[in-house]
């Protein structure tokens, strides 16, 4: 947009976006303004539409448009236009009324707030708009003084931990004045209880956002009644849902800040006080079915845990760490609501691992009532409706609820002991009272979850569990049923030490298998029996094989087929090599044949998941290489050979025809790869027709996963040196495309699975032929590549970015017995001196303004490798680097003072060990963010 448009020109294009009825026309306005708010002009146009005041939908559109160039274009205005723009904004707010919509209060209070944080030239701007807005406009004032403290960490604002340190400090010194406005808010009626309750509901929402920047000095706050209106609110049977959230958010928000004990210690005690004293509130919440208040209470309860959690390790049972804490989440746990229970979840994964962690057993056993309570109630909630018909199912809501108690119960069962967890189900399924299906089916479910951890010699419960299942008649449920065979294969490792049991089980399971709706955890069960009682199953190979002959005549999920043949084939790799041959081609067979069918058919365009659709049978024949893993000495034909240079022409021919298709191309590239692993160094007959047709195909399709094959490729022939030519000379093919769609505008971002299967294949080189490919031409343009890939926030790109270079530069200093390290050590040194510099400046860049925090890690150990490589150059390039990063915001704040940029290079220089660096990068990155 390069002049700017009239006032009026902007007042019809968001009356057209709000009130046109034409899809089309709402689009045009649509993107013309968003054109707008990107625009320089935006900041005046914003301006008079506010003045102008002509409508809701102008005056929301002008807010948000203020408030996003505020947040993200802070840079466009000059230092001396900030003042006028802090003069306008609260001359906006002024004009607040009553009736002015919430939306726009909201987006101007942000815009207001943002201006603050970055403005550093405005000094005491809290205290100053406490005082300029608590007479008149306290609503405004509450919103305000909500969103400020929120937006102290904001990711897009990036203050700085400069900036941030000197805003919360603003913050502390304001808040004995705010401290006191919201008690006397919190205290004073108008003779209107909604409207009372609407400003103490937004008091707590101050107070909540205050605390979670610790902003709320203990002793102050302590020294008055302030702490006391949200528990009072919970403690008030009639308390409006509004307000009963906002109190929940506060005490929540206080007792996260609590936890930092030595400074908040008095502060925990009267929250841990007031907590209990809400007991009373839940009982009767539960008893008027208000299961939001409930929910509402166990978040409380649950925050106040997490708070004192290491207090309870530390002190178990002692003062605050009292196990009335624990008596508190079980009473969660009890409700007859999942949600509420699921509250908790977090808590017992806390305290599964700090025990795990710990290993002393008197302190588990400490805990272990309460676990076997934990794991009474998870079985009660997992119970199904008694009218419910068929399976149970995974991908319902409550499924997902069971799968996530099945987890949870996994990692806390160890504490009470697996073996005392199965017996307590068991005595819940003899019970005497001829427990109802639904019990039943729990208490299966909940064995299901520690089967893996039972020991293979216990003989007293388990036999008795799995003589019950099989004598299951057929009137049992159908869901017990399924759960009792899902039991079965959880038990895989115990049934291989109880071999005497393998054949009525898996008879069993093949009646599952011609059951519809049990077939799908008949074959998972039969999977799990060939993966764990492989010795045993050998003499039932025949059996499976017919199985899978009439896969297709079962009802059987896509995954459930892939098990099937996962199990037959991890069978079929432990025969006599001289069957294997046969059998595997037998197995491939049944998968080829309707490949070929579609591969002869003058099909149409193929509908994913449809009769026409190759991955099925592509997935099948990957599952079967994957999984025939025969032992093959030196010297003897490996027994897939034959058969896997039999598929090949098919699988090729599957490329050509689908070669459009990326994601049928993925899956025939997945294919080809487990066979090349299948066969190792024994598919040299297909190296050359495979790259041939890779690279050929790449030219006009760039699939990243030619790429990933190609690692493949290398990382099995990269150390015969008769094919390191060949393996070269592809690389060099794939990289003229890669480099082209990566150069273009935004290229790194749009191909990120390019990016890490280009650098996968690279790092290939440098671990199998690292001297050839260091000599090659490639190098160079492949270092700038990795250079300008540093800063791509695409977590596994950057990866292989980050190990490639890492690899790459111990190839300067490691493996010095090896002929050629001379020679290596030498080439690297080359690429470093021409590139070491931008090498450097890009790693602290991507640090600082492009990735993620816990991507930063990796950046720092390729400065850690490049310290050891050359310490001399390292100083001289982080030096060169840190004296030309910006050391002032847009808002005049300063972001890094010469004493930390030098703090900094000391500390990269003189650190010890790659943990030492890495925590210093993290904390220098603070500043910039």
């Amino acid at each position: 947009m390069d002049t700017a448009p009239s006032l009026e020109t902007v007042v019809q294009a968001v009356q057209a976006l709000y009130n046109n009825p034409d899809v089309s026309g709402k689009e045009k306005a649509s993107v013309w303004l968003g054109e707008l708010q990107k625009s320089v002009f935006a900041w005046q146009i914003a301006d008079q539409l506010l003045r102008l005041n002509q409508s809701l939908e102008s005056c929301y559109f002008a807010a948000q448009t203020m408030r996003t160039k505020i947040q993200y274009a802070f840079h466009e205005l000059p230092l001396d236009s900030h003042q006028s723009l802090r003069d306008s904004l609260i001359e906006h707010a002024s004009k607040i009324a009553p009736g002015t919509p919430p939306v726009i209060v909201t987006q101007l209070s942000l815009a207001l707030a943002d201006l603050a944080l970055q403005m550093a030239t405005w000094k005491s701007a809290v205290l100053e708009l406490v005082e300029k807005f608590s007479k008149e406009h306290t609503g405004f004032l509450l919103e305000l003084l909500t969103v400020l403290p929120e937006e102290i960490n904001s990711s897009s604002l990036r203050l700085g931990e400069n900036r941030r340190k000197e805003v919360t400090d603003e913050l502390i010194a304001a808040s004995p004045v705010v401290i006191q406005m919201l008690t006397q808010l919190n205290s004073s009626t108008s003779g209107d209880e909604e409207r009372d309750q609407r400003a103490r509901s937004k008091t707590f929402k101050v107070m909540g956002s205050w605390f979670s920047v610790s902003a709320i000095p203990q002793q102050v706050l302590l020294s008055t009644q302030l702490m006391n209106y949200p528990f009072q609110a919970l403690a008030d049977v009639h308390c409006p849902a509004f307000l009963h959230e906002a109190a929940t958010d506060c005490i929540c928000s206080a007792l996260y800040t609590a936890e930092d004990l030595e400074q908040y210690g008095e502060l925990a005690r009267r929250l841990f006080q007031g907590v209990m004293t809400l007991v009373h509130a839940f009982h009767q919440a539960d008893k008027d079915e208000e299961s939001d208040k409930c929910l509402n209470y166990c978040r409380v309860f649950t925050e106040l845990s997490e708070s004192l959690f290491d207090i309870i390790m530390s002190t178990p049972n002692e003062g605050l760490g009292t196990f009335q804490l624990l008596d508190l989440l079980l009473l969660c746990v009890g409700h007859h609501l999942y949600e509420v229970c699921e509250i908790t979840f977090n808590f017992w994964y806390r305290l599964s691992e700090e025990l795990y962690q710990r290993n002393i057993q008197p302190l588990t056993d400490m805990f272990k009532p309460y676990i076997q309570k934990l794991v009474l109630s998870l079985c009660q909630h997992c119970q199904m409706d008694e009218d419910h018909e068929g399976i149970p199912d995974e991908n319902s809501e409550f499924g997902e609820f069971r799968l996530r108690v099945s987890e949870l119960i996994k990692d806390v069962v160890f504490i009470a002991g697996s073996s005392s967890c199965f017996v307590q189900m068991f005595e819940s399924l003899k019970s005497p009272q001829n427990p109802s299906w639904p019990v039943s089916e729990s208490a299966l479910f909940i064995m299901s979850a520690v089967a893996k951890n039972i020991l293979p010699e216990e003989s007293e419960i388990v036999p008795q569990v799995v003589h019950a299942i099989l004598a299951m008649p057929e009137s049992t449920h159908i869901a017990v049923k399924h759960t009792g065979i899902q039991l079965l294969g959880e038990l895989a490792e115990w049934i291989d030490n109880h071999g005497q049991l393998l054949d009525p089980i898996l008879q069993c399971l093949l009646a599952g298998l011609q059951q519809p709706t049990l077939a799908s955890v008949s074959a998972n069960a039969l999977q799990n029996l060939c993966t764990q009682c492989r010795g045993q199953m050998i003499n039932h190979f025949d059996g499976l094989m017919q199985i899978v002959k009439a896969m297709d005549t079962f009802n059987l999920s896509p995954d459930a087929s892939i098990g099937l043949l996962k199990g037959t084939s991890t069978i079929l790799g432990r025969l006599n090599n001289n069957n294997i041959t046969e059998a595997l081609s037998q197995l491939c067979a049944c998968q080829i044949a309707p490949l070929n069918k579609l591969l002869q058919e003058e099909s149409g365009p193929v509908k994913h998941g449809s009769a026409n659709d190759p991955t099925m049978w592509l997935d099948r024949l990957a599952a079967i290489f994957r999984y025939t893993t025969p032992t093959v000495t030196n010297g003897q034909t490996h027994p897939c050979q034959p058969v896997i240079v039999e598929v090949w022409p098919v699988l090729s021919q599957a490329c050509e025809k689908y070669q459009a298709d990326v994601k049928i191309i993925e899956r025939c590239c997945r294919c080809i790869r487990f066979a090349i692993r299948c066969l190792g160094k024994s598919s040299a007959t297909l190296l050359t027709p495979l790259v041939t047709q890779m690279v050929g195909l790449y030219q006009t399709h760039q699939h990243s996963c030619f790429l990933y094959l190609g690692s493949i490729l290398v990382d099995e022939y990269g150390s015969e040196s008769g094919c390191v030519p060949g393996l070269l000379d592809m690389l060099q093919a794939f990289c003229g495309p890669t480099f082209k769609i990566l150069e273009e505008h935004n290229g790194l971002r749009n191909h990120p699975d390019s990016v890490d299967d280009l650098f996968r294949l690279c790092l290939r080189f440098i671990q199998r032929a690292p001297l050839p490919f260091l000599q090659s031409p490639m190098a160079k343009p492949i270092m700038r590549c990795a250079i300008a890939a540093c800063s791509l926030d695409h977590k596994d790109a950057n990866g292989s970015v980050v190990k490639f270079l890492i690899d790459l530069i111990q190839c300067a200093r490691g493996k010095q017995d090896k002929e050629d390290f001379e020679v290596r050590s030498g080439l690297v040194k080359m690429l470093l001196n021409e590139h070491g510099q931008n090498l450097m400046k890009a790693l602290i860049n991507a640090c600082l303004f492009c990735l993620p925090t816990f991507m930063t890690t990796d950046i720092s150990e390729v400065m850690w490798e490049l310290k050891l490589a050359d310490a001399q150059a390292y100083s001289m390039w982080l030096e060169h680097t840190l004296q030309v990063l910006p050391t002032e915001s847009s808002g005049g704040a300063i972001t890094a003072t010469k004493q930390q940029l030098a703090d900094f290079h000391n500390l990269c220089i003189e650190a010890q060990e790659l943990k030492q660096l890495s925590s210093g990068v993290r904390d220098f990155c603070r500043l910039y963010r």
